[in-house]
């Protein structure tokens, strides 16, 4: 069974400069997994924390289930996240140390298990914000300009 992507966290890759990304998985309820089957999950405001000696995935929405009852789930409780030791400890080291974040970008289903993607990125400043749009705009531009010249 193929990778089935949930949620993308876009607005990550214009905010952050990602240096490195990770496969992580979710501690989730029954009616979390539902829900995100459905596909109602968002990432965007999220971000993830190592607290003593475990990763957390904070701010992301998974909607209540709809056919929940009394069980089910709160949509933006902090969920833990599945990583190795040696793994915590790295990302320890380099959040702490080297000034890095750690953002979710990509939620999806690997096998039916829920997995997440998390980047450990730096912040951008403006002008690097500009830079990459620019640098996009320009790449956007030859490919029409080859197309053209395909076409004749």
């Amino acid at each position: 069974m193929p990778e089935q992507t949930i949620a993308v966290n876009r607005r990550a890759r214009h905010q952050y400069t990602i240096d490195e990304t990770l496969e992580a998985g979710l501690v989730l309820t029954g009616t979390e997994i539902k829900s995100i089957r459905a596909g109602r999950v968002n990432i965007a405001e999220a971000y993830a924390r190592v607290e003593r000696g475990e990763a957390w995935l904070i701010g992301a929405n998974i909607a209540t289930y709809a056919q929940g009852n009394r069980y089910n789930h709160e949509p933006t409780r902090t969920r833990k996240l599945l990583l190795h030791r040696d793994e915590i400890a790295e990302l320890v080291g380099r959040t702490q140390a080297k000034g890095e974040t750690l953002v979710p970008l990509r939620l999806y289903l690997k096998d039916g298990i829920a997995k997440l993607e998390i980047g450990v990125a730096r912040g951008k400043k403006a002008w690097d914000k500009r830079r990459t749009i620019a640098e996009r705009d320009m790449r956007r531009e030859l490919e029409r300009e080859t197309k053209a010249r395909i076409r004749l």
